[in-house]
């Protein structure tokens, strides 16, 4: 609570402050200056304790009620001059203008116009039209019609410079003085102008005169250049006629000429179709008899000639062919022989050689199952058995291939009885070929020949019947 209403209190200064602030604080725009009176104040070109203070585009403070504001505008002003005069040879005028004025930019200018116009700045150009009034009449009291009329500038300077220290006093700068009218009641201005306006009169009608006489003889050289360009011209249309009228002639005749020309052109033309037949005849003649009958002729000799040149090259080629086929056959037969013989020879070489390897072959493996045999005989047996096993087996396994259906007694044992006959057929021609290498010389002449098929059954149904315990 207590923050909020400090807070409320601090506000309400600031912007009571803000208030005074804007009630003290005073601006000059650019067009005015403010003149602040109530205390003693030192201005730039101005003496001390003047009573008052100038203010020109800034701000300033301002105590309220000890010092008082109030502005001087800078704005231009003007006032319209009407002065009735008269010159110095007694000739009244009236005299219209126009004055520009405004309150000088310096202080000083700006506190003369404070002190005599503050308060009656709308009486402004009513006192300046007094000033210049005044000084007009004096000044155009000092000159004539013709100086006013001849130099109005001559009129505007005096009159600024007669005005210029009394408007300085003012406070007041003129930027324009412009004299507009001279009025001249009594018509002597318009009577001053008179001689002149004759003389121009006067000018003009001669100079008129001159102009016409000018037109009249150019007129005149017009007409007569027209006269010679008429002359021209129909000398020109005539020479132009005649020449018309040539080519009309020379179109007239040119249709006979043409008729003329062409029937000459058609005969000449007739003549060279007929030279031209004739040539053509004659071409065609040449074409289909002379050409062909030469075509013919040439034909029956190169036939001959190539009829000739082919025999003789003919009988050159059989010569030829003959001579190469008796060459070739003899150098065959001679290659034949040589052949045939190489071949023999080649054979014979390879019989012998081959004989003589399978003498040393054997001789070799005679040689080698000897040493064998005498140095081990039953590894030797074991390897010849070893090799003829499969036909023991085969012969002791024929005994049993006609039988149709076997009984065996006595269950497996009948089957083992069975097979131990059967192996001991086979085994028998194992003995047989034990006593045979037994029987062999150590020379080896004796070679181990084929196990000996053992004896056949006879073939016959024999029936086998497996019985267990019986």
């Amino acid at each position: 609570m207590g923050i909020g209403i400090l807070a409320g209190v601090v506000v309400g200064a600031f912007a009571v402050l803000i208030g005074v602030f804007k009630m003290m604080w005073r601006v000059a725009e650019p067009n005015e200056a403010l003149i602040i009176s109530g205390s003693n104040h030192k201005n730039e070109g101005l003496g001390a304790g003047m009573g008052f203070r100038i203010v020109t585009g800034r701000g300033t403070l301002v105590l309220p009620g000890v010092q008082a504001v109030r502005k001087l505008s800078l704005d231009l002003n003007e006032t319209q001059l009407s002065v009735e005069c008269v010159t110095h040879q007694g000739i009244p005028l009236k005299v219209r203008g126009v004055v520009i004025f405004k309150v000088g930019d310096d202080f000083v200018s700006i506190a003369n116009a404070a002190r005599r116009f503050l308060d009656q700045q709308k009486l402004m150009s009513e006192r300046v039209h007094i000033v210049f009034a005044g000084h007009l009449r004096a000044i155009v009291g000092g000159l004539t019609v013709e100086d006013m009329i001849r130099d109005r500038e001559k009129l505007t300077g005096q009159a600024r410079s007669a005005c210029g220290t009394e408007m300085e006093k003012l406070g007041l700068i003129v930027d324009s003085l412009q004299i507009h009218e001279i009025e001249d009641p009594t018509g002597y201005i318009k009577n001053l102008a008179a001689p002149h306006a004759a003389a121009v009169q006067r000018d003009a009608r001669i100079a008129q005169a001159e102009a016409n006489r000018r037109a009249t003889e150019a007129e005149q050289q017009a007409a007569a250049r027209m006269s010679e360009a008429t002359r021209d011209s129909e000398i020109l249309q005539a020479g132009y006629q005649a020449e018309r009228d040539e080519a009309t002639a020379k179109a007239r005749q040119a249709g006979p000429l043409a008729d003329a020309a062409s029937r000459q052109e058609v005969v000449v033309q007739e003549t060279r179709v007929a030279e031209l037949e004739g040539h053509r005849k004659e071409q065609q003649l040449q074409a289909e008899v002379r050409k062909p009958a030469d075509a013919m002729a040439y034909e029956t000799r190169t036939l001959a000639e190539a009829e000739r040149d082919a025999r003789i090259s003919a009988a050159e080629a059989d010569a030829k062919e003959t001579e190469l086929a008796s060459a070739a056959m003899a150098t065959a037969t001679r290659l034949t022989g040589e052949a045939e013989a190489a071949a023999q020879h080649a054979k014979g070489l390879a019989v012998a050689e081959a004989t003589r390897a399978k003498g040393l072959a054997e001789a070799e493996a005679i040689k080698a199952r000897a040493a064998a045999l005498a140095e081990n005989q039953e590894a030797v047996v074991a390897q010849q058995l070893a090799e003829k096993w499969p036909e023991i087996v085969s012969a002791g396994a024929s005994a049993f291939g006609n039988v149709d259906q076997m009984v065996l007694l006595n269950g497996a044992d009948g089957m083992a009885d069975v097979f131990a006959k059967a192996l001991t057929m086979g085994g028998t021609g194992l003995g047989l070929a034990r006593q045979l290498l037994s029987t062999m010389n150590p020379a080896g002449q004796e070679r181990l020949g084929a196990v000996p098929p053992a004896p056949r059954a006879a073939e016959k149904s024999v029936e086998i019947t497996v019985s267990d315990g019986e």
